[in-house]
C-alpha cells in the first residue's frame, strides 16, 4: 500500500505543478530561478521524451497501460525486503500516470522544468518525468545491489576453509 501511496503523491504534486503553470504562466513563458541553471518555463509536448513521436497518442495510451498494468503485478508481488524497488515502482508509476492523464484529458504534457547542465539546455521537464527517471535510476541500483549480494553468496559458497 506504501508505493500507491507514493504514486499517489507522486501524481498529486504533478497535476498541482502543471495546473500552476497552466493558470499562471503564458506558454513560453520563463522564469529565472537561478540564473543560467534552472527556470521554470511553460511548455507543451505532444510526444515522448525528447518531443520524440508527436501526436502517437494511441501509442502512448496503450505503453502507458501495459506498464501501468506490468509495475501494478510487480508491486502486488513484491517481497517486503524488497523496499527500494517497491519504491521505485511507486515512483514510476506516480510519473507514468501523471503525463498519462495530461495525455487523455490535455491532448499535450505540461513541461516546466528547464536546466542548463554546464550551459546545455536540457530539454523541459515535469514532476512525472523526474519520479519516472528517478524510478528507473533506482531500479537499476536495486539489480545492482541484489547482482552483488548474489556473487557474494555465491563466491563464498564455492569456498573452502582450511
Amino acid at each position: 500500500m506504501l508505493y500507491y501511496l507514493l504514486a499517489f503523491v507522486v501524481i498529486l504534486i504533478d497535476q498541482w505543478t502543471k495546473w500552476l503553470v497552466v493558470r499562471y504562466m503564458e506558454l513560453g513563458e520563463s522564469i529565472p530561478i537561478i540564473e543560467n541553471v534552472l527556470y521554470m518555463t511553460s511548455h507543451r509536448n505532444r510526444g515522448a521524451a525528447w518531443g520524440m513521436l508527436q501526436g502517437q497518442f494511441w501509442l502512448f495510451y496503450v505503453i502507458t497501460i501495459v506498464v501501468v498494468v506490468g509495475i501494478v503485478i510487480y508491486i502486488q508481488r513484491l517481497q517486503p525486503t524488497q523496499r527500494l524497488f517497491g519504491i521505485a515502482l511507486g515512483l514510476m508509476l506516480g510519473g507514468a500516470l501523471g503525463n498519462f492523464i495530461d495525455r487523455v484529458f490535455r491532448k499535450e504534457v505540461v513541461d516546466f522544468v528547464h536546466t542548463y547542465i554546464f550551459n546545455y539546455s536540457f530539454p523541459i521537464f515535469n514532476v512525472a518525468d523526474a519520479a519516472l527517471t528517478i524510478g528507473v535510476a533506482l531500479m537499476f541500483i536495486y539489480t545492482w545491489i541484489e547482482e552483488k549480494q548474489r556473487k557474494g553468496m555465491s563466491d563464498g559458497a564455492n569456498s573452502t576453509h582450511d
